[in-house]
Protein backbone atom coordinates (compact mmCIF):
# COMPACT_ATOMS: atom_id res chain seq x y z
CA UNK A 1 0.00 0.00 0.00
CA UNK A 2 1.17 3.51 -0.69
CA UNK A 3 0.86 6.54 1.19
CA UNK A 4 -1.43 9.81 -0.98
CA UNK A 5 0.21 12.46 0.73
CA UNK A 6 -1.01 15.47 -1.59
CA UNK A 7 -3.23 15.93 -3.90
CA UNK A 8 -2.85 14.69 -7.38
CA UNK A 9 -4.92 14.94 -10.90
CA UNK A 10 -5.47 11.19 -11.00
CA UNK A 11 -7.31 9.10 -13.92
CA UNK A 12 -9.82 6.51 -12.87
CA UNK A 13 -8.98 5.09 -16.09
CA UNK A 14 -5.72 4.40 -14.77
CA UNK A 15 -6.86 2.17 -11.96
CA UNK A 16 -6.49 -1.16 -11.97
CA UNK A 17 -9.38 -4.07 -12.13
CA UNK A 18 -9.56 -6.03 -9.74
CA UNK A 19 -9.81 -2.77 -7.44
CA UNK A 20 -6.05 -1.92 -5.33
CA UNK A 21 -6.31 -0.68 -1.69
CA UNK A 22 -4.46 2.07 -0.86
CA UNK A 23 -3.32 4.28 2.53
CA UNK A 24 -4.59 7.65 2.81
CA UNK A 25 -3.30 10.24 5.43
CA UNK A 26 -5.62 12.99 4.33
CA UNK A 27 -8.09 14.35 6.99
CA UNK A 28 -11.57 12.80 5.93
CA UNK A 29 -14.86 13.99 7.76
CA UNK A 30 -18.06 12.69 7.65
CA UNK A 31 -20.83 14.72 8.93
CA UNK A 32 -24.81 14.63 9.69
CA UNK A 33 -26.72 17.27 9.93
CA UNK A 34 -24.19 19.00 12.37
CA UNK A 35 -22.68 16.00 14.15
CA UNK A 36 -19.01 14.83 12.81
CA UNK A 37 -19.77 11.37 12.94
CA UNK A 38 -16.30 10.37 11.73
CA UNK A 39 -12.77 11.99 11.05
CA UNK A 40 -9.37 10.11 10.43
CA UNK A 41 -6.52 10.71 8.96
CA UNK A 42 -5.82 6.55 8.95
CA UNK A 43 -8.50 5.86 5.71
CA UNK A 44 -8.01 3.58 2.95
CA UNK A 45 -8.76 4.47 -0.53
CA UNK A 46 -10.17 1.07 -2.84
CA UNK A 47 -9.38 2.55 -6.26
CA UNK A 48 -11.29 0.52 -9.24
CA UNK A 49 -10.87 1.45 -12.89
CA UNK A 50 -13.85 4.30 -14.15
CA UNK A 51 -14.48 4.80 -10.57
CA UNK A 52 -13.94 7.52 -8.47
CA UNK A 53 -12.16 5.97 -4.79
CA UNK A 54 -14.21 4.38 -2.27
CA UNK A 55 -12.88 5.71 1.48
CA UNK A 56 -12.80 3.21 4.64
CA UNK A 57 -12.83 5.04 7.40
CA UNK A 58 -11.31 2.81 10.94
CA UNK A 59 -13.71 2.32 13.34
CA UNK A 60 -12.01 3.81 15.93
CA UNK A 61 -12.64 6.96 14.22
CA UNK A 62 -16.43 6.67 13.66
CA UNK A 63 -18.70 7.60 16.38
CA UNK A 64 -20.36 4.42 16.69
CA UNK A 65 -23.55 5.56 18.61
CA UNK A 66 -24.49 7.18 15.74
CA UNK A 67 -24.80 3.67 13.78
CA UNK A 68 -27.72 0.98 13.56
CA UNK A 69 -27.11 -2.34 12.01
CA UNK A 70 -29.22 -1.73 8.05
CA UNK A 71 -31.46 -4.21 6.36
CA UNK A 72 -30.34 -6.79 3.17
CA UNK A 73 -26.70 -7.28 2.27
CA UNK A 74 -24.83 -7.28 -1.32
CA UNK A 75 -21.77 -9.27 -2.82
CA UNK A 76 -18.84 -7.75 -4.41
CA UNK A 77 -16.88 -10.80 -6.22
CA UNK A 78 -13.25 -9.41 -4.58
CA UNK A 79 -14.63 -8.09 -1.29
CA UNK A 80 -17.24 -10.51 -0.20
CA UNK A 81 -20.33 -9.79 1.36
CA UNK A 82 -21.60 -6.14 2.56
CA UNK A 83 -23.61 -5.55 5.54
CA UNK A 84 -25.44 -2.23 5.43
CA UNK A 85 -25.49 0.87 8.52
CA UNK A 86 -28.28 3.58 9.05
CA UNK A 87 -26.49 6.57 10.72
CA UNK A 88 -28.96 7.92 13.47
CA UNK A 89 -28.23 11.35 14.88
CA UNK A 90 -31.46 12.72 16.80
CA UNK A 91 -34.08 12.47 15.06
CA UNK A 92 -32.43 12.21 11.86
CA UNK A 93 -32.47 9.19 10.21
CA UNK A 94 -30.47 7.89 7.63
CA UNK A 95 -30.74 4.93 6.21
CA UNK A 96 -28.19 2.70 4.25
CA UNK A 97 -25.39 5.58 4.74
CA UNK A 98 -22.64 3.13 5.33
CA UNK A 99 -21.58 -0.04 4.50
CA UNK A 100 -18.26 -2.17 5.95
CA UNK A 101 -17.49 -6.11 4.96
CA UNK A 102 -16.90 -8.04 8.01
CA UNK A 103 -14.96 -10.87 6.63
CA UNK A 104 -13.79 -9.51 3.56
CA UNK A 105 -11.88 -12.10 1.40
CA UNK A 106 -8.12 -12.17 0.24
CA UNK A 107 -6.17 -9.18 -0.45
CA UNK A 108 -8.95 -7.08 0.61
CA UNK A 109 -8.50 -7.92 4.47
CA UNK A 110 -7.14 -4.68 5.86
CA UNK A 111 -10.94 -3.67 5.20
CA UNK A 112 -11.90 -5.62 8.32
CA UNK A 113 -13.20 -3.02 10.87
CA UNK A 114 -13.61 -0.15 8.64
CA UNK A 115 -16.88 1.97 7.21
CA UNK A 116 -17.02 3.06 3.25
CA UNK A 117 -20.02 6.22 3.62
CA UNK A 118 -22.29 7.17 0.76
CA UNK A 119 -21.23 11.14 0.04
CA UNK A 120 -24.75 11.12 -1.82
CA UNK A 121 -26.22 10.54 1.64
CA UNK A 122 -24.11 12.22 4.45
CA UNK A 123 -21.77 15.08 3.74
CA UNK A 124 -18.06 13.83 3.17
CA UNK A 125 -14.87 16.05 3.13
CA UNK A 126 -11.29 15.10 1.57
CA UNK A 127 -9.23 18.43 3.70
CA UNK A 128 -11.16 21.03 3.41
CA UNK A 129 -13.14 19.88 -0.06
CA UNK A 130 -16.35 18.61 -0.17
CA UNK A 131 -16.76 15.56 -1.74
CA UNK A 132 -19.54 15.31 -4.50
CA UNK A 133 -20.81 11.76 -5.24
CA UNK A 134 -20.46 9.33 -8.29
CA UNK A 135 -23.34 9.58 -9.87
CA UNK A 136 -25.79 5.98 -9.39
CA UNK A 137 -24.26 5.35 -5.72
CA UNK A 138 -24.06 1.73 -6.70
CA UNK A 139 -20.00 2.03 -5.83
CA UNK A 140 -20.31 4.98 -3.21
CA UNK A 141 -17.19 6.48 -5.06
CA UNK A 142 -15.81 10.21 -3.54
CA UNK A 143 -15.39 12.60 -6.12
CA UNK A 144 -12.88 15.23 -5.52
CA UNK A 145 -11.29 17.64 -7.89
CA UNK A 146 -8.35 16.29 -8.03
CA UNK A 147 -10.01 12.99 -9.58
CA UNK A 148 -10.90 12.88 -13.32
CA UNK A 149 -13.72 11.02 -15.39
CA UNK A 150 -15.66 10.13 -17.02
CA UNK A 151 -17.12 8.47 -13.85
CA UNK A 152 -19.04 4.64 -14.63
CA UNK A 153 -22.30 4.48 -12.87
CA UNK A 154 -24.58 7.03 -14.09
CA UNK A 155 -27.27 6.67 -16.77
CA UNK A 156 -25.61 4.41 -20.09
CA UNK A 157 -22.90 3.59 -18.23
CA UNK A 158 -23.23 0.34 -17.32
CA UNK A 159 -22.21 -1.42 -20.13
CA UNK A 160 -19.02 -0.07 -20.09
Amino acid sequence: MDDMTAASRESVWDYPRPPRVERDTRRLTVTVGTEIVADTRASLRVLETSHPPTFYLPLQDVRTEFLRPGAGRSHCEWKGAASYWHVVVGDLVVPRAAWSYEEPRGAYASLRGRLAFYPSLVRCTVGDEVVTAQEGDFYGGWITSGIEGPFKGGPGTWGW
